[in-house]
């Protein structure tokens, strides 16, 4: 059973959800601040629902602030007029949030990922996870690929050096430095995300600098730019390729001193957080076109994690398939269960341009486009449907995912063993893996009947 707490003023929540979300949830509604903050302190619950109100919200913010605890993930939820505020929730670390009032199903979807979440918090905490994977937030992946890239944020996450996550666009960059945050000692600090093509230049530095009272026309107050609301978390700088040279030389010299003004104000502010930075661009390249400072990219690349395409990973593909078929079957209330074995092979079969983004999408399509239990071929979008992917081996009709995964990679030794004409080596070089592994698939195959070599 989750424990669901709610801070609210409102005690008709208690009796409106509490019977409405069933069984597997046991709802309390608390209205007094120190009552909510013994029982978070103490993990007498699970998730706690912050319910926003107008005229209250920077209250709010800062009671936020006293009660935070990292193994009891908290979701906002507000109206149409607290919005902005829940958006800067989310950027000191609330888990999600919602809008009053709540669709059931989205609901419980939200409460029950932030229950496992927390739990698996708590595990790494205790000391009971030995190895980063799916620990990560949202990464999922146990490919080769993926391994690497956990072995690195584990390598790097305890340590205070920049870091750059390179790789094309719906990798998962920004999932990679929330587990860089969340795995050692800052993830109690805010993880401030920026995306540094969205902000228009002539906005970019106040943005992060901040600005004081008049600094310039229409700043009617003091501001508090991104690299001071970092505190002592972690700042993620997504596409730092899309900055102007003047901003990356003002930047280059807040990372050099460690310190930084408000626009405006000639008062030094040290930089406390972290600095993490994304990027789908080639900054080499962009060196050497001069359009990106060297210095910079000496700076902010101390540590290099890529992010893996998913067509490199696509080991990975069925896992990734059948996590979003159950957050999104929920979410649409579709009692869509498996992936038919074709469809499952035409996904593997895919080159995946947008990667995990794309595929996303596409498995939500398909649960809309679903007639029954199960994706069909003909429920996916029309680049799926042409010859080519359709006869990319025939999976058996066997319903078990443990069993379509163990086939399609029996396939691919096989066809990588007769490529290098019966080389076992060569055909484990090709395909990234050990030559103990691949007899190991050799030996399942003999198993099932299926000859390799």
């Amino acid at each position: 059973m989750i424990r669901l707490l709610i801070f609210s003023q409102d005690a008709k929540l208690q009796f409106l959800l509490g019977p409405t979300l069933g069984s597997e949830f046991k709802v309390a509604v608390e209205s007094r601040e120190d009552r909510v903050k013994a029982l978070v302190a103490a993990e007498l619950c699970d998730v706690l629902i912050l319910d926003l109100e107008v005229g209250l919200e920077e209250r709010q913010l800062a009671f936020l602030q006293e009660i935070r605890n990292p193994r009891v993930p908290v979701v906002a939820m507000a109206n149409d007029d607290c919005w902005s505020t829940v958006l800067e929730l989310v950027e000191r670390g609330v888990y999600d949030q919602f809008r009053k009032p709540p669709f059931l199903p989205e609901l419980k979807a939200i409460v029950r990922k932030a229950h496992e979440h927390g739990i698996l918090r708590r595990k790494f905490e205790d000391g009971d996870l030995c190895r980063v994977a799916s620990t990560c937030d949202k990464m999922i992946g146990n490919s080769a690929r993926s391994q690497a890239v956990y072995g690195l944020i584990r390598r790097v996450a305890g340590l205070n050096v920049s870091v750059l996550i390179t790789g094309e666009s719906g990798t998962g960059k920004e999932l990679i430095a929330r587990a860089i945050h969340n795995l050692r000692n800052r993830q109690k600090s805010p993880f401030v995300a920026v995306s540094c093509g969205a902000i228009p230049e002539t906005l970019i530095e106040t943005e992060l600098f901040g600005c004081e009272k008049g600094a310039f026309t229409g700043a009617v107050g003091r501001r508090q730019g991104y690299l001071e609301h970092a505190g002592d978390g972690t700042l993620f700088l997504d596409e730092i390729g899309e900055l102007s040279l003047n901003t990356q030389v003002k930047l280059l010299r807040v990372l050099q001193e460690r310190t930084f003004s408000r626009v405006g104000d000639h008062g030094v502010i040290p930089l406390n957080a972290r600095v993490v930075c994304a990027t789908h661009r080639n900054l080499e390249q962009m060196v050497a076109q001069g359009s990106f400072r060297q210095d910079l990219y000496y700076r902010v690349n101390v540590m290099s994690i890529r992010a893996p395409a998913l067509r490199d990973r696509t080991e990975d593909i069925p896992l990734l398939a059948h996590h979003f078929l159950r957050t999104y079957s929920e979410a649409f209330q579709k009692s869509v269960t498996g992936i038919a074995p074709d469809a499952m092979t035409r996904l593997i079969a895919y080159h995946w341009p947008g990667n995990v983004r794309e595929l996303e999408n596409v498995i939500q399509g398909a649960i809309v486009a679903a007639d029954s239990d199960h994706i069909a071929p003909e429920n996916l979008p029309e680049a799926f449907q042409c010859p080519d992917l359709s006869c990319v081996g025939d999976f058996p009709s066997e319903p078990s995912f443990e069993e379509q995964l163990r086939d399609y990679k029996i396939k691919l030794a096989r066809s990588a063993i007769e490529k290098c004409n019966g080389n076992k080596t060569l055909a484990a070089r090709s395909l990234n893996i050990s030559r103990a592994y691949l007899h190991q698939l050799i030996r399942e195959a003999v198993e099932n009947g299926i000859h390799v070599a």
